[in-house]
């Protein structure tokens, strides 16, 4: 499989925040794209203490493990952008830029939706028939592969939640046991 990962904000700064973002360079190699909307809120100068998330993001693309997109405002991408952040069907609720760049951008390029935010993206995530992971799909994919074992990604997935990441379980161990 070789589909691009789109990454909301709340994803890869789980990973970020706890400085395991090589877990995504390892699982994913030259597959990771954070649109330029996620770009711009590690990038907000008005949230100081998230500048070393920008900043590893940085090294991330120098290091050429991830690319920044750009919606093209002429384009299906951005139309559905506009769509999702502005004026959903009638019923449905207006989701972050974030969220709606990375679906935005999967849908139109086939690729997958890196979210944590389930709440907001599972009827979109649906309705356009994307693949999506979160991040315990991900520290799952690391412990199959051999790059963590259950207490390392128990230390890392406490760590998370320490940081206020939102992941549904109290342990990485819950987790893999909700998936059996």
């Amino acid at each position: 499989m070789t589909e691009p990962l789109f990454f909301d904000t709340d994803c890869i700064s789980a990973f970020l925040w706890v400085d395991n973002e090589s877990i995504l360079g390892k699982l994913f190699p030259g597959r990771i794209v954070i649109p330029k909307e996620v770009y711009d809120e590690l990038s907000n100068p008005k949230v100081n203490q998230i500048k070393h998330l920008k900043n590893q993001v940085d090294l991330m693309i120098k290091n050429g493990q991830a690319v920044i997109e750009t919606i093209d405002i002429n384009s299906k991408e951005y139309k559905l952008y506009k769509k999702l952040t502005t004026r959903p069907d009638p019923g449905k609720k207006i989701i972050g830029k974030g969220e709606a760049a990375s679906i935005s951008l999967a849908k139109e390029r086939n690729g997958i939706v890196a979210s944590n935010n389930l709440k907001d993206i599972s009827y979109y995530i649906e309705e356009f028939g994307l693949i999506h992971y979160t991040t315990g799909d991900i520290m799952m994919m690391a412990l199959s592969k051999g790059l963590i074992n259950e207490e390392q990604g128990n230390v890392i997935w406490a760590n998370m939640i320490s940081k206020r990441r939102k992941l549904g379980y109290l342990t990485f161990s819950d987790y893999i046991n909700s998936q059996i």
